[in-house]
C-alpha cells in the first residue's frame, strides 16, 4: 500500500513539475499555431508547450497505471 501511494504521489509531483517547466518556457514564442478539433479550434498555442503538456500528461497517467496495477501483498500471483 505504501508503495503504491509513493508510486501515485511520485508521479503526480513530477508531472506537475514537467507541467510547470512547460508553462515557464512557453511563455515567449513567437508561433502559436491552432489545433482544429474537427467541431472547434483551441486558442492559439505553441506547439512546445502542446507536446509538453501531452508528455506530462503521459508521466502522471503511466505512473497512475503502475500504482494501480501493482500487485498487493495480500494477492497471490
Amino acid at each position: 500500500m505504501l508503495l503504491r501511494l509513493r508510486l501515485l504521489i511520485g508521479s503526480l509531483a513530477g508531472g506537475l513539475l514537467l507541467l510547470l517547466a512547460v508553462c515557464l518556457g512557453a511563455q515567449n514564442l513567437e508561433q502559436r499555431p491552432r489545433l482544429n478539433l474537427g467541431f472547434a479550434q483551441t486558442a492559439p498555442l505553441p506547439g512546445g508547450f502542446l507536446v509538453g503538456v501531452a508528455l506530462a500528461v503521459g508521466v502522471i497517467s503511466g505512473g497512475s497505471s503502475a500504482a494501480l496495477l501493482l500487485p498487493g501483498r495480500d494477492r497471490r500471483p
